[in-house]
């Protein structure tokens, strides 16, 4: 977890996030440079709205230490109101 604690804390402290999730321990099979790997990663989810998706991806891709970190906007299909307002009011400056 040493890399995703401190991209935690820097898209947290400049607002980006509403709120993140880490979950350690993930297993991970890929391949990698053409033979594939296994390795333990930590998972994080970082909720935010749309139109900071570019600046989040951009600061993980700046502190993580992977070359091509996994970083994915997923599309929101439903999403409830109360959460919504929340989430809007936490990441607005």
């Amino acid at each position: 977890m040493s890399v995703v604690s401190p991209i935690a804390d820097v898209v947290r402290a400049v607002g980006m996030p509403s709120c993140i999730i880490i979950a350690p321990g993930m297993i991970s099979h890929y391949w990698w440079e053409g033979k594939i790997e296994r390795a333990e990663e930590v998972v994080m989810i970082i909720k935010t709205r749309a139109a900071l998706a570019e600046q989040v991806a951009a600061a993980v891709k700046e502190l993580h230490s992977y070359t091509t970190p996994a970083v994915m906007v997923l599309a929101v299909e439903s999403l409830d109101p109360a959460y919504h307002q929340w989430l809007v009011k936490e990441t607005s400056a």
